[in-house]
């Protein structure tokens, strides 16, 4: 089978690529080439997956050197400034928290990445990448489902919800099984470059004002009786279940409850003011058979939490109401809930 690997430069898409090769696939490399050269940013404090990429494309070419494979760079600037950082600032605007890392795996990544290697010449039979997360096709529903990853601490499924089932039909994704340090201890033993590099931890590591270009416009930080308890420079620089960064004094930690963007207000409040037992969210995109009724199942509303029992019932307008058996902290409009059966994703979406 011929696969094209989205190559990032990092271990992870080496290893797939890698794992691929030696069952005896002919592979490709694509890497997407997405950071605009006119960025003029001066706050970048470390390596984003935003951020400028010159050295991951050249660490990309030698990996694919390395496997003794082809590799292409793939220009999605137009299409990443379109789909990923013009949502990120209307979301922001909004009083709402993205998160642009699912947005450009199922509008980029997975859409204009293979899409722009066909365009380029290159026929291939499946695409993969290095997500850890499995894929498995139901054969009682006819619908394919993104499995959770084997490694809890790195399971990335919560990020592929979004996926089509088109673009689910055209996948691979071999790290499914496997764990960060198995795969370390791969790239290793294949004398890969790439074995110890740090990954990624964040989509950008400098002022998000850099990207919203947003004039700065004084508010106030209020509590939930409404009394102000400090200024800020604009409600778009804080998000919900913030803590660091307030610069207001109180007798416990203080954190983000709620942003009223009409009035530039920040609300805060103590932890167990940031509680919630439910969540409305629409947009959603299902893996399995469109429910008819209540059901219960597993729910995250970020990436690094475990699933929390819940049951979700069906609103109108394409809206589904998550109820919490246990109280949950900081969910976010704009983030997203995704559900889970034991390791299957059911489906998701965006929170309102």
């Amino acid at each position: 089978m011929k696969i094209l690997v989205g190559i990032s430069g990092g271990v992870d898409s080496a290893a797939a690529a890698l794992i691929l090769k030696q069952a005896g696939h002919e592979i490709i490399g694509a890497t997407m080439s997405f950071w605009d050269k006119d960025n003029t940013f001066q706050s970048l404090t470390g390596k984003g997956c935003f951020s400028p990429h010159d050295d991951d494309i050249y660490q990309a070419e030698r990996i694919c050197a390395q496997l003794g494979i082809k590799h292409l760079v793939v220009d999605c600037t137009q299409e990443y400034r379109r789909a990923v950082l013009d949502n990120f600032r209307n979301e922001y605007a909004a009083g709402r928290t993205p998160n642009p890392c699912i947005i450009c795996n199922a509008q980029i990544k997975f859409a204009v990445l293979p899409q722009a290697a066909r365009n380029q010449g290159f026929e291939f039979d499946k695409f993969a990448t290095g997500h850890y997360a499995g894929l498995r096709f139901n054969e009682s529903t006819g619908l394919y489902q993104i499995l959770r990853g084997a490694d809890p601490k790195k399971d990335q499924s919560y990020f592929l919800y979004r996926l089509s089932q088109k673009q689910l039909s055209q996948i691979m994704l071999p790290l499914g099984e496997k764990t960060k340090s198995e795969i370390r201890d791969l790239a290793r033993q294949e004398g890969l470059d790439v074995s110890g590099k740090p990954d990624s931890q964040d989509f950008y590591t400098g002022e998000l004002n850099d990207i919203l270009c947003f004039a700065p416009r004084i508010g106030n930080f209020i509590n939930q009786s409404g009394k102000i308890l400090g200024r800020h420079n604009g409600y778009w620089n804080f998000t919900i279940g913030q803590r660091r960064g307030l610069g207001l004094s109180a007798d416990r930690p203080l954190y983000v409850i709620n942003i009223n963007k009409e009035n530039n207000e920040v609300v805060v409040g103590y932890a167990e003011e940031a509680l919630r037992h439910n969540l409305t969210a629409s947009d959603w995109v299902w893996q399995i058979p469109l429910p008819t009724k209540p059901f219960r199942c597993r729910a995250k509303i970020r990436s690094s939490q475990s699933p929390a029992e819940a049951e979700v019932s069906a609103l109108d307008n394409g809206r589904w109401r998550v109820d919490f058996t246990m109280p949950q902290s900081a969910i976010a409009p704009g983030q997203s809930v995704v559900l889970y059966a034991d390791n299957a994703l059911l489906g998701g979406g965006i929170i309102d």
